[in-house]
């Protein structure tokens, strides 16, 4: 049975791969372990083969897991990706380093309130649903730029970019295009004054097809820990 150091590897191989492919250094891309449903366990392991960025969905088990890892909180990033609910963005403010899941001015005004004074600004990206779909949670394209320049305002955050989640695709072509639009969104607001430098796109089935339009942070689990208890 393969490692999770072993896959770990072989997911930086096609980071590096496909950074190659697309004339990229690989110093451009962030490979965040989605850790969800994972063990302490498993997450020290994937420490211990050089991984400091974990991705979680959850709040309440991203919170026991980093109070499990708590001699290592020093040397690890905390980022959540899933929705968030208004009643947990204190917690959030409190205890995580990035929040990619941002889809409201009201949540990251309550960020903004609750993030305590002696931390550094908490990490933000606009969850975009590009692929218009209804079982996703974000924003229509549209109503990205109104949003993102209310939130680069606030106090607390600071705004990095765009994720994005979408719809699966069989084809490169087709896992291409998704991710050029939301290349191209991010660019329009670079060109509207923005200082943004995030694009969080691309997991384990797609990384290469997202690598080749942009993306900066890519979000990969089943390929680092394997198939998901849940």
């Amino acid at each position: 049975m393969a490692t999770i150091a072993s896959r770990l590897q072989q997911v930086r191989l096609r980071i590096a791969r496909a950074c190659a492919a697309a004339g990229r250094p690989i110093e451009d891309v962030t490979l965040l372990a989605v850790s969800k449903t994972c063990s302490a366990a498993s997450v020290r392991e994937a420490h211990a083969a050089g991984q400091t960025c974990f991705g979680e969905n959850y709040v309440q088990e991203a919170l026991a897991k980093i109070e499990q890892l708590a001699e290592l909180r020093g040397a690890t990033r905390w980022h959540l990706i899933g929705p968030l609910q208004s009643n947990k963005a204190r917690l959030v403010a409190e205890h995580f380093d990035w929040v990619h899941s941002v889809a409201s001015v009201k949540l990251a005004e309550r960020l903004s309130a609750q993030r305590p004074p002696h931390l550094a600004a908490l990490q933000v990206c606009l969850q975009v649903n590009i692929g218009a779909e209804a079982s996703k949670s974000g924003l229509a394209p549209a109503d990205v730029p109104a949003v993102a320049h209310a939130v680069a305002r606030l106090p607390g955050l600071r705004l990095r970019g765009l994720m994005a989640i979408p719809e699966p695709a069989g084809d490169r072509q087709a896992q291409r295009a998704p991710h050029r639009a939301l290349r191209k969104l991010l660019q329009a607001l670079q060109r509207d004054g923005l200082a943004l430098d995030t694009l969080s796109m691309g997991m384990s089935a797609d990384l290469e097809a997202a690598i080749a339009e942009g993306a900066t942070i890519v979000r990969v689990g089943t390929a680092i820990f394997g198939a998901r208890a849940a």
